[in-house]
């Protein structure tokens, strides 16, 4: 049994690049980067960021290149595949490791929902009038045609 699965939550380091292959499909592509926090033998903090490269086709594409910008956090799930090629300037071996994504989930927006909230004056005295924020994921307000849905 083989699986080539890849699933990483992070921010986009860049806006979203969206093209068109010469079939007329779609394909956007955009890096992520992913943080990590631990503790060394000494017991001090160290942070360390991974960045990963995506590459989504279709109508995922189109969606992904509309509403994802720069600092989005998103969950991105697919496969890892690496592309080799001869650099014609130094003449070495070139190899390019990706994420070809098969399902995008938007996270929070970087405005975000709970910021949106209203701020009491005096937090202490005021009464509870508003439900305690939640994280959500918003998604895009349009009409889903069937057609579009892969299987």
């Amino acid at each position: 049994m083989y699986l080539n699965k890849a699933m990483i939550v992070g921010n986009l380091t860049r806006d979203p690049e969206l093209k068109t292959l010469p079939s007329g499909m779609k394909v956007t592509s955009f890096s992520i980067a992913t943080n990590r926090v631990w503790k060394d033998a000494a017991g001090n903090k160290k942070e360390a960021a991974d960045y990963h490269n995506i590459v989504v086709f279709g109508r995922q594409a189109e969606t992904s290149a509309q509403y994802l910008a720069k600092g989005s956090q998103v969950l991105v799930e697919g496969r890892l595949q690496t592309q080799s090629w001869d650099d014609k300037s130094t003449g070495k071996k070139m190899y390019r490791t990706e994420i070809v994504a098969d399902r995008v989930q938007f996270g929070t927006r970087s405005q975000g929902v709970a910021s949106s909230a209203p701020v009491a004056a005096n937090p202490v005295t005021a009464p509870q009038t508003t439900a305690p924020s939640v994280d959500t994921i918003e998604y895009p307000e349009e009409d889903i045609n069937p057609e579009d849905i892969p299987f």
